[in-house]
């Protein structure tokens, strides 16, 4: 499977998302530091994902959650969850 995840730095509440193979491992190199780009909000938790079979797909699904349209979509999926 691949996944394509949402993640929430505990630090400052910014909405991280990134395509992985391996969600577990992806999770914890997130909290220990080893992603260079976004080490400094760490911790973080996931609060969306979702699984493909192919990896193109994932990918094109990422990068789509990461344009205007796509954060748009996420704030209305998640509109409960982020009025916390």
């Amino acid at each position: 499977m691949n996944y394509v995840y949402v993640l929430q730095s505990l630090k400052d509440k910014k909405l991280y998302v990134g395509c992985t193979s391996d969600l577990k491992k992806r999770f914890d190199m997130h909290n220990n530091g080893r992603v260079e780009s976004i080490r400094n909000r760490k911790p973080f938790k996931i609060i969306f994902y979702e699984a493909f079979l192919n990896k193109h797909d994932a990918f094109i699904r990422e990068q789509w959650l990461k344009t205007g349209w796509g954060r748009n979509h996420l704030q209305k999926i998640l509109s409960s969850y982020l009025k916390i």
